[in-house]
């Protein structure tokens, strides 16, 4: 099976989930940037070097916020292109509500989090990585953001037939599951679980 990880940065599958991990899983990575070596240079919103209907599960990992708002249904109009008939899209984001409640509190520039990349605060959560901006990056910017239930409907209504998301407060992420047909809801978020493991 064809698994395109977009955006993938520098990580190949193994930095993806366990889902995805298994020898039956044939990676092929897609980036904008050409300094990480990618299988297949380019953007979410034209993914034209990749085949129609060619693929069975894309993995974005947060990439999607990195878009300007009108170009996110363009990318999911891509991505369910190059999708086949029973693929499977799944998408991470940051959470705005997890993190605008450390904004509310007043902890706008305390770490949420250490990262490999250092200490994570809630401005590089809602605007971009501070520190690989500032080396030169900004592809690391971010111009867009999500809910819950506005990841659902963003999908939803660019067409992918079942959806299923979650949000960890904790991770200030959220995961959700895109079909391109339509599946029951149990399995779909079967399938969403299955990347939390």
């Amino acid at each position: 099976m064809k698994l395109l990880h977009v955006g993938c940065g520098p990580q190949n599958k193994s930095g993806t989930t366990p889902f995805f991990q298994s020898d039956d899983w044939q990676e092929i990575r897609f980036d904008i940037d050409p300094t990480v070596n990618p299988d297949i240079q380019g953007t979410l919103t034209d993914m034209s070097a990749v085949e129609t209907a060619s693929i069975d599960a894309v993995y974005s990992s947060h990439n999607i916020e990195h878009l300007y708002p009108h170009e996110v249904p363009l990318a999911l109009k891509e991505i369910l292109r190059v999708l086949k008939d029973d693929g499977i899209f799944v998408v991470t984001c940051p959470d705005l509500i997890s993190v605008c409640k450390l904004v509310v509190e007043d902890k706008l520039l305390d770490p949420a989090y250490v990262s490999p990349a250092g200490p994570i605060s809630p401005l590089d959560i809602l605007y971009g990585h501070r520190a690989s901006m500032e080396r030169g990056n900004l592809f690391m910017a971010h111009r867009c953001g999500f809910t819950q239930k506005v990841l659902m409907n963003t999908l939803a209504g660019s067409g992918f037939k079942t959806v299923v998301a979650a949000a960890r407060p904790s991770a200030f992420d959220l995961w959700a599951v895109g079909t391109k047909n339509a599946r029951t809801e149990e399995e779909v978020r079967g399938l969403v679980m299955a990347q939390l493991k």
